[in-house]
């Protein structure tokens, strides 16, 4: 996933279509001079309608797409005639897409499932045509009512990303690495912090020609809860993750230190976040002997499970797999 091409935020301006005029005709013909109101009701403004797209990763197409309009209804006309329904505009975004009100920010919707299909901005009704207004009082109404106006709506969509393994940590924890020994995936990796500035994805292979998602999330820091170090918009994308792998380095000054920290952001953020299963591995454990291993086992939190392994050496690289497979199948 190049983060050149991944967009996981982006403000769009939406307006619905207004809906048609009702008729306000007479019915007039050779041998009918007085034949009535006939006029049809006018048809409905287009909608604005998010449709979920399984292909889709990111929110790139919408990028330079800011302005989103509908179709008008068209009027009534004579003979109870209705005016054509104005065009939908579709609006294709990924799975775990959420839509805000931008002024408000409130949550409009949320796509979860393929056929979730949503209509984000309803538009307008067409108006009702003379027809619907004679009465035995009144048998040649010359009025109709007009269509409802158009809405306009500034709206911000937000991308989780969709994994069933989501990468925890301080930056420079080893996460990216973990992700390409582990999958095809490519992700930038450098010996500074904030390498990792998009989520990045990959298939893991596992026995028996299986597989499982894993997501490589940008580095929290302490803080991250309140927006520290673009902290808001990484750890959205934890939400959409089934489990939770932690990571950090065999060489931190005090592994249970930064699990608390961790562990911390997360239920700042989201308390339900705590609610999902958790796993440790300690990275870059080629740095250990076995001595240093079994001293740094008495430090290593005893309330989740915890694997040493190494990215460089694929030390316990199978064993974590075996155990991620076993807590999600459990």
């Amino acid at each position: 996933m190049a983060e050149t091409n991944f967009v996981d935020y982006v403000k769009i301006f939406c307006r619905s279509g207004k809906g048609g005029k009702g008729s306000t005709h007479m019915r007039r013909e050779k041998y009918v001079p007085m034949g009535g109101p006939d006029g049809g009701d006018g048809g409905r403004g287009g909608h604005i309608i998010l449709r979920p797209n399984p292909h889709m990763w990111t929110l790139l197409h919408l990028k330079w797409q800011r302005h989103l309009f509908a179709g008008d209804g068209g009027d009534g006309s004579g003979n109870q005639s209705f005016g054509s329904d104005g065009e939908d505009k579709i609006i294709e975004v990924p799975l775990g897409t959420i839509a805000r009100d931008s002024e408000t920010g409130e949550m409009l919707c949320e796509i979860t499932d393929e056929d979730s299909e949503i209509v984000l901005i309803a538009g307008g009704k067409g108006g009702r045509g003379n027809v619907h207004f004679k009465t035995s009082t009144n048998q040649t109404p010359r009025y109709a009512q007009p269509g409802e106006p158009r809405v306009e709506r500034a709206v911000t969509l937000e991308l989780k990303v969709l994994a069933d393994v989501g990468l925890v940590g301080f930056p420079s924890a080893g996460k990216s690495t973990l992700l390409s020994v582990v999958s095809a995936a490519k992700p930038k990796i450098a010996e500074y912090h904030f390498t990792t500035l998009v989520p990045n994805l990959g298939i893991v292979s596992y026995r028996d020609n299986q597989s499982f998602v894993m997501a490589d999330i940008p580095g929290i820091i302490e803080g991250a809860h309140e927006g520290k170090g673009l902290g808001l918009r990484f750890l959205r994308h934890i939400e959409r993750n089934s489990m939770l792998l932690f990571m950090i380095p065999a060489d931190a000054d005090d592994i249970a230190k930064e699990y608390g920290i961790l562990i911390n952001e997360l239920k700042l953020y989201n308390p339900e976040l705590l609610d999902k299963q958790r796993m440790l591995a300690i990275t870059k454990s080629d740095l250990l002997d076995e001595e240093l291993m079994e001293a740094l086992k008495d430090e290593v939190p005893q309330e989740i499970p915890h694997v040493f392994i190494s990215s460089h050496t694929h030390y316990n690289i199978m064993q974590l797999k075996d155990m991620i497979w076993r807590m999600m199948n459990s």
